[in-house]
């Protein structure tokens, strides 16, 4: 481990201690480390040229005509990458779909584009995660 120093704004550190004690972290070190680590794996995405795991979540209103089509014709399409999905009813007029992926980053940000953007979604998020290859 290496140690190093941060200037931060007071204002900002209050809220990251805030933040971390919600979370239930136990220092601020640890919490950092994960920003960190988290900020480099996002970074590496656009650039690796090696596979990735990530979920795509999806809240969407059901009502929306179509929708539902949709969503199975562009995960079809894409089913080389499609690992599983499950399907969530929030409430009468909502739901989530959770879509586990693999695949080239590129590939996984194309399909989370094409899903997130469609008419009668609310909100979408993809989350990527490296997968290191650990030869033991």
């Amino acid at each position: 481990m290496k140690r190093i120093s941060v200037t931060i704004d007071n204002d900002l550190l209050k809220r990251f201690d805030q933040t971390i004690k919600k979370k239930r972290y136990e220092n601020r070190s640890k919490a950092f480390r994960d920003l960190v680590t988290n900020f480099l794996i996002e970074e590496e995405w656009e650039s690796l040229t090696t596979e990735v795991i990530g979920v795509i979540t999806l809240l969407y209103d059901h009502d929306t005509k179509g929708i539902s089509d949709k969503l199975i014709d562009i995960q079809h399409g894409m089913s080389k990458n499609v690992i599983s999905t499950m399907h969530v009813h929030v409430d009468r007029h909502n739901c989530v779909e959770i879509i586990a992926i693999r695949g080239l980053p590129h590939d996984l940000i194309q399909i989370s584009d094409r899903l997130i953007s469609l008419k009668g979604v609310k909100h979408g998020k993809l989350v990527i995660s490296s997968i290191e290859n650990d030869q033991d």
